[in-house]
């Protein structure tokens, strides 16, 4: 029985450390990392394509976040730009539409990353809610900005 232990235990490691690697093979790319306003700036253009300096979506921002730093990090850069936007959306409706695209990214994000960013997903839900008395106009960007997120966040 002992003979079988030191192979057994190997094969685990083994199963462990590839585990461990392939996590590694995708990390978060370096613009998830940017302030705020970049995300802001970004969350401009919906209901068109969001995408972040090189090209990056949102979702894979959120995907790829492998640390409790990363979420971190990403978590507060999310939370302050839809505090940004939704700030705005007194002044501008429209900037409603940068809050839904915001949520369904990362909603998209959370669903290929279950593991530590699901908390990161219920922070984002929490804070892109419209003010209440929000004007009609605004509900209906939120509406657009939603189901542009979903098919391209």
């Amino acid at each position: 029985m002992a003979l079988m232990a030191g192979p057994l235990v190997a094969a685990l490691l083994a199963l462990l450390l590839a585990g461990c690697a392939s996590q590694g093979d995708d990390p978060m790319p370096a613009a998830c990392f940017g302030l705020p306003a970049t995300f802001v700036t970004a969350l401009e253009r919906a209901p068109a394509a969001v995408r972040l300096p090189g090209g990056t979506r949102l979702s894979t921002c959120v995907r790829r976040a492998r640390t409790d730093s990363d979420l971190q990090a990403l978590g507060v850069s999310l939370t302050a730009a839809a505090d940004t936007l939704r700030a705005r959306v007194a002044v501008n409706p429209a900037a409603a539409a940068g809050l839904g695209y915001l949520v369904a990214a990362v909603r998209a994000g959370v669903a290929g990353n279950q593991g530590l960013a699901g908390q990161l997903g219920r922070r984002v839900d929490g804070a892109t809610g419209l003010p209440d008395g929000a004007p009609a106009a605004a509900r209906a960007a939120l509406a657009q900005g939603l189901r542009a997120g979903r098919s391209g966040g």
